[in-house]
């Protein structure tokens, strides 16, 4: 065989892994392929020996095949195993050819290793399943096919059959442009009928049409198969299902068009500055930055040359020092562009470092804030203004309150006697602090009138105060009105509510006739006393809370603690500063007060004018037990008032003839008296009511107590009312 040297160019566009040996079986030359399979140039792999590149299991083999080659001088085939450059074996086909001089004698050897992986893949497949090749191309992920030389099908595999939904002789039949997408064809075609007339192999992608008409993409790649004498004499061809790959590929490009549109929208620009190579720009990164098309922007000098002169300096030390240290970047700078105008940017970069800890690249984002910079600034000046006003508003309004908290801080405690005097000195020492106050006392005896002055006298006198009659609350509700309650905490919870507590926070909250929550709501309380915080119904995520509690009760508290019907610790808890009211009865001294101002306020508001009491009215006052305390003065003046057509005020004498009353107030009022006798005294009223509770004749007036509070204990009582009725 006459030895010709062909071209290197040549050699490395051969689809195979090209080597020439010299005689005695040394390196000589290698193709491009080789170089990249092993990673390495023709210098390193002079170095190696047999075994650094063959799978040990097929060493021996391979060693006695070279050695019988090279001493017989017989061309030689070879399968076996070689590792690539990242470890991995593959299966070659090796055909080694003897290149003889004139004399005859063997001056190289060529040697051609070609892939044959996938084909011995199969093989082994093949020998453990025990079946035959047709099973194992049927198991290929792919559609598996063969033609003829000029392309007629030959073969296919299962899956080629079901994808088309044809057999295989109405396969032989087709042609490309049968199964293949018209918008593919235009470069689908041509490219196959080149491989055929050249002999070259084929891949491209294109869409192929499934049984039921549905197109999806295909990788197609053929193979040609050479006989002796270098003719095609087959081609074995295998599609690839990519749709998955070129359908994320579309999303991808469909994403990208979307994020440049979305940063052209919101003013943000993307950037990449790879060390050893040019910056990379988006669209939106140019336009923020004034690049020109001939502008040369492929390295930081072109931007930094863009920075302020203020702040050129400073972001370009930052921007050194991220890259020495190799961490994230940020900064807000000024440029200055062409036109003159100055922009205000935001930067932010990221560096992508190898494991080795090389630095090789910095990406990241830059945001033109100067819209919101301009608006800050606006804002800035209006806030600063408003600050002003509100400053100038706050000094006014303090002293107006204070003006008016002098003026008005027991506006409605009307009175100077020794009794009501102590309790407005301990409204006076208690209302600064924080202290929690419990107001005790009969009905009717103004408890929330002093604790709306401990309020207005307090340093939250700003916040709310917030009013709760616990006894006028049904059971079921009072913790969801108290704590309030999260969407779907209940049936009907159609959205989250705030309760009375929450309302309150920073402010005041009154808790009035607090003897009548149940039990499980003290429980909360309590908590809201010692640790200051609460969870809405619904929710197990508590809520700070910042608010100062009065409390109030008509009922004796210690005796219920006795009963078992309060909370020893919460009583302890809520009475920490007690202030007790005295009855009307103990204010003897301010009944004639009183009476003259509710007769001015009650007069007003009819519009009438009375010129003096009679005296028979004074005394009839003064000596009345009032069981109502100053509720009970306040209806019997406002009833005269209305009543009264003279110009000199006075009082139906029968009016304060009910001595009952006094008996049943002051057993209802929870002073020691059981349930049982509180249920008797309850139906003794409403059966003389006749099952009538509120209104002048009606039970809660008999009883000297709020509408809301006989009705709360009929409720926790089970009191039919009704059965009362005639």
């Amino acid at each position: 065989m006459q030895r010709t040297r062909e071209p290197s160019e040549v050699l490395d566009n051969i689809p195979g892994l090209i080597v020439i040996l010299t005689a005695d079986g040394t390196l000589e030359f290698i193709n491009r392929l080789v170089q990249e399979y092993f990673g390495l140039t023709l210098e390193q792999l002079k170095g190696w020996v047999t075994s650094d590149a063959i799978h040990p299991d097929d060493l021996s083999n391979t060693i006695s095949t070279l050695r019988r080659a090279i001493q017989t001088g017989q061309p030689y085939q070879l399968d076996h195993r070689l590792r690539r450059f990242d470890g991995a074996y593959r299966w070659f086909h090796d055909d080694g050819q003897p290149v003889r001089d004139a004399d005859g004698r063997i001056v190289n050897w060529y040697v051609l290793f070609t892939d044959i992986h996938e084909r011995k893949t199969a093989e082994e497949r093949l020998r453990e399943r025990g079946g035959e090749l047709a099973s194992v191309i049927d198991t290929i992920p792919g559609l598996v096919m063969t033609a003829t030389a000029e392309g007629e099908v030959e073969f296919v595999n299962q899956g080629t059959l079901e994808y088309f939904g044809r057999t295989l002789e109405e396969l032989k039949g087709w042609t490309v442009g049968d199964s293949v997408h018209p918008d593919d064809l235009v470069y689908a075609l041509p490219e196959w009928r080149r491989c055929v007339e050249t002999g070259e192999r084929l891949d491209l992608d294109n869409r192929c049409r499934r049984a039921d008409g549905e197109y999806r993409w295909f990788h197609s790649s053929a193979l040609p198969l050479h006989d002796a004498d270098g003719r095609v004499a087959r081609w074995y061809v295998l599609l690839t299902d990519i749709h998955e790959r070129k359908t994320a590929e579309e999303e991808l490009r469909r994403r990208e068009e979307s994020l440049h549109e979305a940063q052209k929208l919101s003013h943000t620009g993307s950037w990449k500055y790879v060390l050893s190579g040019p910056i990379t720009l988006t669209p939106e990164m140019g336009r923020i930055f004034g690049v020109d098309s001939g502008d040369h922007t492929s390295g930081t000098e072109y931007f930094f040359n863009r920075f302020h002169p203020e702040d050129r300096k400073r972001v370009e030390n930052l921007f050194q020092r991220s890259v020495k240290q190799k961490t994230d970047f940020q900064a807000d700078y000024r440029i200055v562009l062409p036109d003159g105008a100055i922009r205000h940017l935001h930067t932010v970069g990221h560096p992508v470092v190898k494991e080795s800890g090389e630095l090789i690249e910095f990406f990241g984002t830059t945001v033109d804030v100067t819209e919101h910079w301009e608006a800050r600034a606006e804002l800035e000046r209006a806030l600063a203004e408003i600050k002003r006003l509100r400053d100038r508003l706050q000094d006014e309004n303090l002293a107006l309150r204070e003006e008016i908290i002098r003026s008005s801080m027991f506006e409605e405690i009307v009175g100077s006697s020794q009794p009501l005097r102590r309790v407005l000195d301990q409204v006076a020492r208690v209302a600064p602090t924080d202290s929690t106050v419990l107001i005790s006392g009969e009905t009717g005896t103004g408890k929330e009138l002093i604790a709306r002055a401990i309020h207005r006298r307090s340093n939250r006198s700003a916040r709310a105060f917030i009013s709760v009659n616990c006894g006028a609350i049904p059971q079921s509700l009072i913790a969801s009105e108290l704590f309030g309650y999260e969407k779907g905490a209940f049936t009907g919870a159609q959205q989250r509510r705030i309760g009375r507590f929450e309302a309150a926070d920073g402010g005041t909250i009154f808790l009035d006739e607090v003897g009548e929550l149940p039990m499980e709501t003290q429980v909360a309380l309590l908590r809201v006393l010692q640790e200051r915080e609460f969870e809405r119904i619904g929710s197990s995520e508590p809520l700070k809370l910042n608010v100062r509690i009065l409390a109030a009760t008509n009922r004796d508290l210690q005796a219920a603690v006795s009963a078992r019907t309060f909370r020893q610790d919460l009583f302890y808890r809520l009475n920490v500063f007690p202030i007790e009211m005295p009855p009307l009865r103990e204010r003897a001294d301010d009944i004639r007060l009183l009476t003259e101002y509710l007769i001015d306020r009650y007069a007003k508001q009819a519009g009438k004018r009375f010129n003096n009491i009679t005296s028979n009215t004074l005394e009839l006052f003064q000596i009345y037990r009032w069981p109502g305390n100053v509720r009970e003065l306040q209806n019997v003046i406002e009833r005269a008032v209305v009543l009264c057509d003279e110009p000199t005020f006075s009082v139906d004498e029968s009016w304060l003839r009910q001595e009952p009353t006094a008996v049943f107030n002051s057993a209802i009022s929870g002073l020691g008296v059981s349930i049982d006798n509180e249920r008797e005294l309850i139906e003794v009223a409403l059966a003389e009511c006749h099952g009538r509770v509120s209104g002048p004749s009606g039970a809660s007036a008999k009883l000297g107590i709020p509408r809301q509070t006989l009705e709360s204990k009929i409720l926790r009582l089970g009191i039919n009312k009704y059965r009362f009725r005639t």
